[in-house]
């Protein structure tokens, strides 16, 4: 017997529809507890189809493990403990020594699939990834998009493969050494095929984001609501053995509770990990440059591992395409570069002219293995009118100069899919809503969404257009080709130099010192004996750097001096001081 439950305190009748095992249709009444839990007994066999009767409408269940129909069709049954996992022992590295590779899956192979994603892990094993993390694969509308308007948050993908397909994509992983993990979504669900409303009151009119209402953390019915996401999360995790999870834009989590929302996921994963005897980890992103965000839950924090930190990602953009649109506005001096390096975040109690506001605080005492660092990700990518990567913005030069830096600063560094050979394919925002209401409102938000940045309508591929998706798949043949093998050669070279010097595994703030010329447009980062100096300018420059030095690693034909270093335009070197 499978014992079929929903939690829905709003309808006034719940009956379970649903497939025997002689494949017979039943509508089953359900009883309802005082707490607003239905529950049923049924003998359902493997897999078997089903929707709750809500009210004399067919739905599919809030928690529903399975959709191989899409949004819109009966879940189905999982059941977890009959897949055979052979990655007994396996244990994620500690995430202070990760580097972290983003992909997104329909993209990431020519077929776009969870199979077919292995058989490009022995190459990313191969690279020194040792964290891959996936962009969003609940269940969303239509065949492909990025993954952030889901709405069956319990369920994989159907077209990526479904349940079996994501278990057999992780077993790969750690049989590969790769930890993984999972980016998820609960700051908001996606408008087509989003029926919780039907159930509970998951959401609230007290609070707003820019999806509309707010997830309901702290109102009325609240315990359940932050259950169903407790759960998810815990899911993930323990059933489908993720490392850990990335949780969308927390900044638009409005929780006034005494025990945040984030505090009680982290608390649930510690108790987690204790269990299953795994190292897990959650990584925030996060607007708010907040410090409680990362802080041990001991001390008043939220307890959260790490956090997304864009200021770093902002200032090294802005200074190395000349970018000043949007909230590249409040960026682009080398000086913010230098702070980022040194603080994590350049606005931490500032006053952000983009924001017209004092906008963070300081995040004194925290190491940089609290946040990671990276010159390319989905967001960054894919938010901008077409969708360029750093390799269409900038010189061969300063593609370099941006990866020296993400992999000697004292963050946890990251890459995103193609990044480390420059790919030439963008990677830009695509949808497939099947409601042309709902697809042509997208079409038309993605327009208005670039006004700020100066876009015109005609710069900006439809989302909604198949050409857009294909677009954006990556091409596997040219990272053989120059020049995007030499861009990888660079990226293999310093993510060994990163793992052979100890200073530059260190994540301690107080051990950065960072010298500069704006007129003259060069930095030196020095991190014990180990110094990065950059050539942002057009023209040769004889840096500075003191006595005593080798060159290990340098992006053109560097001149060692007495004193100093003789840079080529746009070109990096990293040295050791002995």
């Amino acid at each position: 017997m499978t014992t079929f439950r929903v939690w829905a305190p709003k309808p006034e009748s719940v009956a379970l529809r649903v497939a025997g095992s002689d494949n017979a249709v039943s509508d089953i009444p359900m009883t309802r507890d005082p707490s607003g839990w239905w529950a049923v007994d049924f003998a359902a066999p493997r897999g078997a189809k089903y929707q709750y009767i809500v009210d004399g409408d067919p739905l599919p269940d809030p928690r529903s493990p399975w959709q191989p129909q899409g949004v819109h069709g009966p879940s189905a049954t999982v059941d977890h403990s009959a897949f055979q996992w052979t990655d007994h022992g396996f244990q994620a590295p500690p995430f202070s020594s990760a580097l972290v590779y983003e992909l997104h899956i329909g993209t990431f192979t020519p077929e776009g699939t969870f199979d077919s994603a292995i058989h490009k892990l022995r190459y990313l094993a191969d690279l020194g990834v040792t964290h891959v993390e996936i962009m969003p694969v609940a269940e969303f509308p239509g065949r492909w998009g990025w993954g952030y308007d889901g709405v069956d948050l319990y369920a994989p993908h159907h077209d990526y493969g479904g349940p079996d397909a994501l278990k057999r994509l992780v077993d790969a992983c750690h049989a590969h050494g790769l930890a993984v993990i999972l980016d998820v979504v609960y700051n908001h669900l996606g408008p087509s095929g989003n029926y919780l409303a039907r159930f509970g009151p998951y959401y609230t009119t007290r609070h707003r984001t820019p999806w509309g209402e707010a997830i309901n953390f702290d109102s009325a019915g609240s315990d359940e609501v932050r259950r169903f996401f407790c759960d998810n999360a815990l899911m993930w995790m323990r059933d489908y053995h993720m490392d850990g999870l990335r949780l969308d834009a927390v900044h638009a989590y409005v929780d006034i509770s005494a025990t945040h929302i984030l505090e009680q996921l982290a608390t649930e994963t510690a108790r987690l990990e204790a269990e299953l005897g795994r190292n897990l980890v959650l990584i925030a992103e996060s607007d708010l440059n907040d410090p409680r965000i990362i802080r041990d839950r001991e001390i008043g924090g939220y307890g959260i591992s790490a956090q997304w930190s864009d200021d770093f990602h902002h200032a090294l953009h802005a200074a190395l395409t000349g970018e000043r649109d949007g909230y590249y506005a409040d960026f682009g001096s080398i000086a913010q570069i230098a702070k980022a390096l040194r603080n994590a975040w350049v606005y931490d109690g500032c006053y952000s002219q983009h924001r017209r506001r004092t906008h963070g605080r300081p995040a004194a005492g925290l190491s940089g293995w609290k946040f990671l660092g990276y010159m390319q990700n989905h967001d960054q990518i894919g938010n901008r009118a077409r969708g360029e990567r750093s390799a269409a913005l900038m010189s061969a030069g300063k593609i370099k100069i941006a990866a020296a830096l993400v992999f000697t600063a004292p963050f946890v560094p990251m890459l995103f899919q193609g990044e480390e050979w420059g790919a030439s394919t963008p990677f830009l925002y695509f949808t497939q809503h099947e409601d042309p209401e709902l697809g042509r409102a997208v079409s038309e938000g993605r327009v208005s969404e670039f006004e700020t940045f100066g876009w015109e309508a005609s710069q900006i591929p439809d989302p909604q257009n198949a050409a857009t998706f294909e677009r954006s798949k990556l091409d596997w043949e040219e990272c053989a080709e120059e020049p995007h093998a030499g861009v990888l050669e660079w990226h293999r070279n310093l993510i060994r130099l990163r793992r052979s010097f100890q200073d530059l595994l260190d994540g301690d703030f107080d051990k950065v010192q960072t010298d500069f010329d704006e007129e003259q447009k060069w930095l030196a980062v020095h991190r014990g004996s180990v110094a990065t100096v950059c050539n942002l300018s057009h023209v040769s420059r004889a840096i500075p750097v003191g006595a005593g030095f080798e060159i290990l690693l340098a992006s053109a034909a560097a001149e060692r001096k007495q004193s100093c270093i003789e840079l080529p335009a746009e070109s990096v070197a990293v040295l050791r001081f002995s």
